[in-house]
This record gives C-alpha cells, structure tokens and sequence, in this order.
C-alpha cells in the first residue's frame, strides 16, 4: 500500500507546486509589469489560487497517503518528501479556506496600497491595510498552534527548522560586535575613496547589470533582467528571473542589487530538474535562500578579484569612471556609512541594525505592544539607537519594504543568511580557490560547490543538518564575525 500511497502523494503535491508556481507568476507580473488598474482582478485571480492550492494540499488523497506512509520502510529521499508535506498538511490543515481567500486578496491589494503610499510619504494611508493583514495573520497563526505566540508561527512559515531562540542569540552575538566595531570605524578609521560619483543613465546600468550576469554565469534561457520598485527574484529551475532599480547617481545599488538577485536565481536554477514539482525540488528555506544571495553579493561582487576583473567593464559603460583603480572601487563598494537610512543599500555591518529594528518592531506589533500609527515614531526611535540617524520622511523609513504585505517575521532570515553565507564561505574555500576563479572569470567551479552542497539537496536535509553537511560545522555566528572583523578592520587600517 505505501508505494501507492507515495505516488498519489507525488502526484497530488506536483499540482500544489504548480498552483504556487501560478501565484508566483502573477506575483511577478503584478509587481513587474501589470498595469497599475488591474490590481483589483489580480487580487481576485490570487485568491482564487491560493484556494484552490489550500484544497489540494489539505485534500483527503494527501490525508489518506501521508496516514499509509506513517510507519512506511521508505528510502532517505522518499522519507524526507514525506517529512515535508505532512509539514505543510498540517500547517494548512487547520485553516479555513476563506480565511486563505481573504488573506491572498487582501495580501495583494496591500502592494498597491504600499506602492502608492511609499510614493506619497503618506503612512496613514497605509495603516488600515497593514492593521487588517495583522489580524488575519494572527488569526492564521493561532489556527495553525494555538499554543504558541503568534510571531513565532509566523517565523516558522520560513524557517521550519529553526527556533526563534537561535536567531535572538545570532541578533544578541551580532549587536555586541557590531555596534563598537561601527562606532570605532565611525572615530578612528580610514578615509576611503568613491570614484562613483555624478550621473549614471539608466539605460546603460542596465546594460551593466547584464554583463555583471554575464560575468557571473547567469543562465538567459532560464532567466530574465526586468525592473521593479523592490528589487526580487522569483521562479524554479527552469524559470528564474531577477529584477533591479536604478538610480541615476548611485550605480553600485543597481549593481550589488543584480547580484544580489542573481544569488538568489542560481539557487533556484541549481535545485534538480528531474525533482520539479517535489520537495526535493524546492530551496530549503529563506533563510539558506538569503545565504545565496549574500555570498554573490558580498563574498564575490564585494571582493577585491571582483574589481580587478570587473572594473574595466564598468569603464566601457562609463568612460568618466577611466581613472579609477580597483582598490578606489573596492573601497567604494565597502564604506560603511551609519548615515545610510535605507536597508537595501546599507553595507555589511549596519545592514544587520537595520534587520534587528524590523524585527522588534513587528514582534512588538504582532504581540499587541505597539499600535499601527506608532509604529513610524518606534522606528525613528530605534534608527537613532542603533544608527544614529532618523528619516526625514515614513518613504525613508517604515514604508521603505514592501515585506509586510506578504507577511511578518521574514527580515530575521536576511541576517541568517548573511551567517550561513559566511559559513559557506570558508568551507568553500578549503576546496576552491574563489579569488583566483573572480579574476580568471571563471567561477563554474564555485557554481559547482555551491550546487554540490547546497542547491542539489533541496529539502533533504532539515536547515541544521544541511548547513552541517555543506561546511562540517553546526551553525554559528563565529564565521561572519571572524569575517566582518577582519574585513573591515584591513579595510578601514584600525
């Protein structure tokens, strides 16, 4: 009976994946290309998916097969698949279907209110949105473990493995280091260069952007270059497309945006074709997802090799730039500037004040400690604290993220990702010489590791297990401090 009951298992989770591809895709296109009035069609068309993949993940075959398997003499792989969706059978289980309809409606209409809002420097027009998405979400929250704190739920819809506990000590061991080593860089370090300084065009960042793809092996028949107001990634391993933004004075944030993306797409392209449609077919979590991201952003785009071999593109693109020097646009690409008020362009330190904010912000608003309209004060407040700087205007501040909504308690996977990247980091380069492959222009043989180790495993390992059996070492904050450390204390001379 289980061999059976595993292929209608197979079968039945095959149309789930394809539902949320669905939704996925007219997510992209809502947030790429869809015109701005259709909005109300689109909430309407997400909902309807979001039901129908709620019915098919809670039907009675997906009952029936994982209650036949329970027990079952089954493979490593088979098993894993099996741990997976009775994860997410039981998480979707007890919810009621309209209150998924409602949340998917709801969840897409907010991104135009959110677009218009930011726009508009205009919070209060936000607020009633982002008030209604709480409730429902802690509606869902207590529907899935009525006997656990809302906020950590809602933590676990992305990193399933993971007790929030750990991350607060990841949060805890980063801000007693990053903050003096901040404000020692602040007092006592170096001034650096900044060539990258008038006006850049659009249109030839984006071609720039291309050819960083390019240098980096971004599959084009697997992918595409689109723009967008939030820079995201979105796809499987057969359809895996990027989108960044551009600003006419400030090229590096397109560019370390693109790379950025493009971690994310090679994950999503490396994950095993013949798995499509399984779990052994999905990235792992968000947490690993972030880790991709940040090591081609910071472990590669952000390195000396990079400039060395990149710069003279970037000169092609930008003859004003012909006097620059590769340690001048490596300095650049590293400043650390406790001024910068905006997440998405922050270095390596401060980006991780800007994460821990965000998430002691939204715990205290799920928690009911912190009212709607005050959350803008709240996250000036905390700007100053760990920043020592407050935005002038909500669009600067608590609207700069389009995040909340499509849900709460994700921003803690943005640090995870920048330690797990770490971690990766150095096993990495007990096997690869990571340097010498940025200025050959060869980096197939990091693709290769990065594949081997983490994308090819899709769900087979819970997050703990996988991070271990990537580097050998369980999860620690100690890489990316020893890293950071290092870095940028050879960076700024202290």
């Amino acid at each position: 009976m289980a061999p059976d009951a595993y292929d209608d298992l197979l079968r039945t989770y095959g149309r789930v994946f394809d539902l949320d591809q669905s939704r996925m895709a007219l997510s992209w296109d809502q947030q790429v290309v869809m015109p701005s009035g259709g909005t109300p069609a689109r909430s309407s068309q997400l909902s309807t998916l979001s039901s129908l993949h709620h019915d098919e993940l809670t039907s009675d075959v997906v009952s029936d097969a994982l209650d036949a398997l329970d027990g079952a003499d089954l493979s490593d792989d088979e098993a894993a698949v099996v741990r997976e969706v009775r994860r997410d059978y039981e998480r979707a289980n007890p919810v009621p279907r309209e209150l998924v309809e409602k949340h998917a409606e709801l969840s897409a209409d907010a991104q135009e209110v959110w677009n218009d809002a930011k726009s508009e420097d205009d919070f209060e027009a936000y607020a009633p949105v982002l008030s209604d998405l709480r409730d429902l979400r802690i509606e869902r929250a207590e529907c899935v473990d009525p006997e656990k704190p809302p906020y950590e739920v809602m933590f676990d819809d992305g990193e399933p493995d993971l007790p929030m506990s750990t991350v607060e000590d990841i949060f805890d061991d980063l801000r007693e280091a990053i903050v003096p080593l901040v404000d020692e860089i602040r007092e006592d370090g170096d001034d650096l260069a900044d060539p990258f300084t008038g006006e850049f065009d659009t249109e030839t960042q984006e071609a720039l952007s291309r050819d960083a793809l390019d240098f980096l092996g971004y599959d084009w028949d697997r992918g595409r270059l689109d723009t967008s107001a939030h820079p995201f990634t979105s796809g499987n391993q057969f359809d895996a497309r990027v989108t960044t933004r551009f600003k006419p004075r400030d090229p590096l944030d397109a560019l370390t945006a693109t790379i950025h993306e493009f971690g994310h797409a090679t994950y999503m392209l490396g994950l095993p074709d013949d798995e499509y449609g399984t779990p052994l077919g999905e990235a792992r979590s968000s947490g690993v997802h972030e880790s991709q991201s940040r090591f081609w952003e910071n472990h590669v785009g952000r390195t000396r090799a990079f400039w060395e071999a990149f710069l003279p593109t970037v000169k092609e693109h930008f003859p004003s730039l012909e006097d620059a020097t590769p340690e001048e646009a490596y300095q650049a690409a590293n400043a650390v500037d406790p001024n910068n008020l905006i997440r998405v362009e922050a270095d390596e330190l401060t980006y991780h004040m800007h994460i821990i904010l965000r998430a002691e912000i939204e715990a205290d608003y799920v928690a009911g400690d912190l009212a709607v309209e005050d959350i803008p004060d709240a996250w000036n407040a905390k700007m100053e604290e760990y920043l020592g700087v407050t935005p002038d205007t909500d669009s600067d501040g608590c609207l700069q993220d389009i995040h909340w909504t499509t849900r709460f308690a994700g921003f803690q996977s943005y640090t995870l990702g920048s330690v797990i990247a770490a971690q990766l980091d150095a096993a990495l380069r007990e096997d690869v010489d990571i340097e010498g492959c940025i200025r050959d222009g060869d980096l197939e043989p990091v693709h290769e590791w990065l594949t081997t180790h983490v994308h090819e495993q899709g769900k087979r390992y819970t997050t703990p297990d996988l991070i271990e059996h990537a580097t050998g070492d369980a999860l620690t904050a100690d890489y990316f401090l020893d890293y950071a450390e290092s870095k940028f204390r050879d960076l700024y001379g202290l």
